[in-house]
């Protein structure tokens, strides 16, 4: 079998920007071309960028979609001799959906082979067959200088087992003996994900014995974030290749026998299946998924409300990373329950960050509310009514200068908080992004020591790290004092909330403190009276801003409950 030179353009693409994605990907043909391959691999929905979402259902879209497809040939031809395998929608004339999520192969402005994808996953995050028609269940093949070339696109290469699709296409192309097969995918990322992928192709490779390349997207659309970590494999040694993490990547690649080599024909070793560090991983995730938000929004700058705690210290110090420290704002905002101590914490911590810290009091806005719902409805304010107005009053001040000075406000929720509704609506929930809402409490601390272990210095003061966790709306006030303690409350949520997704070290470990938690008395009626106050403030987190996702069930998207609903 004679050599096959081909690129794995790992790119960055805008949903919606049509001629900024076809410009990204003309770049990285040339980039191609120059290096001598023979064959560029683009990622699924290329030319749209992926998820394009209902946009897929708006006239305007389609057709904007079917003139770029026009422009992606046209450009093709400025590399004729370089195949292009790009990801695209396209018409479909037949009954059913109006389109296919279809991979094509350009070569010098002609269209050499299209496929439409077979498998569109509907479960989590994902929803294609509200847009898509199934492909036909054929084999993609193309010889392309003497190699037989199959091709795949995402969740058709998941079924091998047979256990989730009636189809193998997997199966279906091995029966055509290729020599190789090429993946386009936007597979989001989350932790345990990359290894999962890594385990599975290999698998697959191995059983088919074909060499494989997957081709995935990065950065960041919403709450997903796709990773990129795009691989090669080969049936005797594994993986043998991988792209960067969370960064585009132009890598050219050399498949001679069956076996892959770099551009300059160099052997390639194995690649060591363990990746980051779950609290890298958490890291760089949401690193890159608010850099991309705020830069596809519109914002340079960002803001958050610095109570002194961890979460609000953890979250300034992530969008110090992503955004640069000159482009954050903090601002504390005591009021007449705040101690001493939650300012100082406030200070010491944007000194070490170099985030410029404001202080807004709220008591004398407090105070005039008070005075005002008093005088109008005869009874004083007293109880949870009063701390939701403080954490409202913070709310307001915060969205001031956000409007202001068009600064993008960031919420300072965990998981824990926000799974249990220990949380104000119009008040904390406020902002436009969540990025620590998907993780649990305990994770919260584990990240902040983190970054202070990878810095080798005190980033987040151990103060804070340290000091009891407390919303400050009354004296004395503890989150023990409505919660149970966090590492208790985190197992249980785990396990009702993620339960089977959990990854198989992390789940049996929660199994077993859970059923010793539920062989009590005390720990059965506490587990279910979580589970009701989950229930319960369902409607909390449909009004709450998006949150980044990180692990494989978070909020949003990837978890649809009803609001009115009796569930037990």
């Amino acid at each position: 079998m004679p050599p096959l030179k081909l690129s794995l353009a790992q790119l960055n693409f805008t949903i919606g920007d049509m001629a900024g994605n076809i410009a990204l990907m003309t770049a990285a043909a040339r980039q191609s071309a120059l290096d001598g391959a023979q064959l560029v691999v683009f990622s699924e929905l290329a030319l749209t960028g992926y998820p394009p979402g209902d946009l897929l259902d708006e006239p305007d879209f389609r057709a904007r979609a079917a003139s770029a497809l026009f422009d992606l040939c046209a450009a093709s031809r400025a590399t004729p001799d370089l195949y292009w395998v790009v990801g695209a929608p396209t018409k479909r004339r037949e009954a059913g959906k109006a389109l296919a999520n279809s991979l094509l192969v350009l070569r010098d402005g002609e269209i050499a082979l299209s496929y439409a994808k077979q498998l569109l996953p509907t479960y989590n995050v994902f929803d294609e067959r509200r847009h898509f028609e199934p492909g036909a269940e054929v084999a993609a093949m193309l010889e392309m200088h003497g190699v037989r070339v199959g091709f795949l696109i995402c969740e058709d290469a998941w079924n091998d087992a047979g256990r989730d699709y009636p189809v193998n296409p997997l199966e279906r192309l091995a029966e055509e003996r290729p020599d190789l097969v090429i993946t386009i995918n936007a597979s989001p990322s989350n932790i345990g994900k990359r290894e999962e992928r890594q385990a599975y192709f290999a698998a697959a490779s191995r059983r088919h014995r074909f060499a494989m390349i997957y081709v995935n997207q990065i950065g960041g659309h919403d709450q997903l974030v796709f990773d990129g970590a795009s691989f090669a494999v080969t049936p005797e040694a594994g993986v043998v290749f991988e792209a960067a993490r969370f960064a585009e990547a132009m890598d050219t690649l050399q498949l001679r026998n069956g076996e892959f080599a770099d551009g300059a024909g160099q052997t390639l070793a194995r690649v060591p299946a363990a990746g980051l560090s779950v609290m890298e991983f958490y890291r760089r995730q949401i690193v890159l998924g608010l850099a991309d938000y705020a830069r596809r929004c519109g914002f340079k700058k960002a803001l958050a409300g610095s109570s002194g705690g961890i979460d609000s210290a953890l979250t300034l110090a992530l969008a110090a990373e992503a955004l640069g420290a000159e482009n954050v704002v903090a601002v504390t905002l005591p009021s007449r329950f705040s101690s001493a101590g939650s300012v100082d914490d406030s200070v010491v911590l944007c000194r070490n960050l170099g985030v410029r810290l404001y202080e807004h009091p709220i008591r004398e806005l407090v105070a005039v509310y008070e005075q005002g719902f008093n005088a109008a409805f005869g009874e004083p304010l007293a109880g949870l009514a009063l701390e939701n107005l403080q954490a409202r009053a913070r709310g307001t001040v915060l969205m001031e200068y956000s409007n202001q000075f068009g600064a993008l406000l960031l919420t300072t929720g965990n998981k824990s908080e926000i799974s249990v509704g220990y949380c104000t609506l119009y008040g904390d929930t406020n902002g436009g992004l969540g990025l620590i809402g998907d993780l649990y409490k305990t994770e919260v601390f584990a990240l902040a020591r983190h970054l202070n272990e990878a810095a080798g210095r005190e980033i987040i003061p151990n103060a804070i790290i340290d000091k009891p966790p407390s919303a400050e709306l009354a004296p004395d006030q503890k989150d023990t004092d409505s919660l149970p303690p966090y590492p208790v409350l985190d197992t249980i949520l785990k396990i009702l909330i993620e339960g089977d997704r959990l990854s198989r070290e992390e789940r049996e470990q929660t199994q077993a403190d859970y059923a010793r938690l539920a062989a009590t008395e005390a720990g059965a009626t506490l587990i279910a009276r979580i589970r009701r106050l989950i229930w319960k403030n369902e409607y909390k987190r449909r009004q709450s801003p998006p949150i980044l996702r990180l692990r494989p069930r978070a909020f949003g998207s990837g978890r649809r409950m009803p609001i009115a609903a009796k569930y037990a």
